[in-house]
């Protein structure tokens, strides 16, 4: 094995989650909301490593790794939790590149911590399936089973019930993501959301189920950061598939047929608006 092909085998991506469309439904006793939501994932993200090591250890680097627990994280729960059902007694010692803003509205943690299921599997031999370690995945979030899929998938419940989507319209759409760079409280967004219940996610293609969906969401999210507004009106004005913002915010997100088209946006967003975070990828 080259040392290119141990890497990549050594190594994950944690794909940036974005929600097309997020419909809430109503609130649970568990604190918990029910919703329906159509998950999609860029092909870009976090990169999460491992090398063998002593117990489960965590080293965070990266653009946005201030701040961040190498204790209190959930790539180190995730690793923890997958030893405990495994029964493995060897350890890891892992590495996050953290690329992508935190408490962004991308998946952030959740991919995270479903890339070192993915990673943690592979690199100790376990062999569960996809669907087992959606499984394992539940108790470390709403959105962790999702992300540990990575695929364009309708989510019910709290958003663990997934149904794959089979739609050949968007894989190979590029997406934008734009934040602001304000951290939003997801718990926050969601206690600020006004309990009224607008109606089903129709069925259907997925573009037109997106197109015709919302984020309940949204409306909260502006009244804590109003410049969320002035971001998805200058992604409207780039005449996108659909703009959206993704889960409890920060980060909105568009569609493009093209690269071309989504990197032209992109230098339309940053002269528009200062200190925009963005990134471009394909929909896998």
């Amino acid at each position: 094995m080259s040392d290119q092909d141990r890497g990549a085998a050594n190594s994950e991506t944690a794909y940036a989650k974005i929600n097309l469309a997020l419909h809430v439904r109503k609130r649970l006793p568990n604190g918990y909301h029910e919703l329906e939501t159509i998950f999609a994932f860029l092909d870009q993200g976090d990169l999460i490593s491992v090398q063998p090591g002593e117990g489960v250890t965590l080293e965070i680097g990266g653009p946005f790794a201030q701040g961040l627990s190498r204790t209190d994280n959930l790539v180190v729960q995730a690793a923890t939790r997958l030893a405990e059902l495994s029964d493995v007694k060897h350890g890891a010692h892992l590495h996050l590149d953290k690329r992508l803003p935190v408490a962004s509205g991308i998946g952030g943690g959740s991919a995270d911590a479903a890339a070192t299921l993915r990673l943690l599997n592979r690199f100790w031999g376990l062999d569960h399936s996809v669907a087992e370690l959606a499984e394992i995945a539940k108790p470390l979030g709403a959105d962790v089973p999702a992300c540990v899929a990575s695929q364009t998938c309708r989510g019910t419940g709290i958003g663990q019930d997934l149904e794959v989507i089979s739609d050949k319209d968007l894989p190979g759409c590029t997406a934008l993501l734009i934040n602001p760079l304000v951290p939003v409280s997801t718990a926050d967004i969601f206690r600020a959301w006004d309990g009224m219940d607008r109606g089903a996610l129709e069925s259907g293609p997925v573009i037109t189920a997106a197109r015709n969906g919302r984020n309940d969401l949204e409306k909260p999210a502006i009244a804590m950061v109003p410049l969320l507004s002035d971001v998805l009106q200058v992604l409207d004005d780039c005449q996108p598939v659909i703009a959206r913002m993704s889960g409890s915010g920060a980060t909105c997100f568009a569609l493009f047929r093209s690269l071309a088209e989504a990197k032209n946006a992109e230098s339309h967003c940053q002269n528009m608006i200062d200190g925009l975070w963005t990134m471009t990828g394909e929909i896998r």
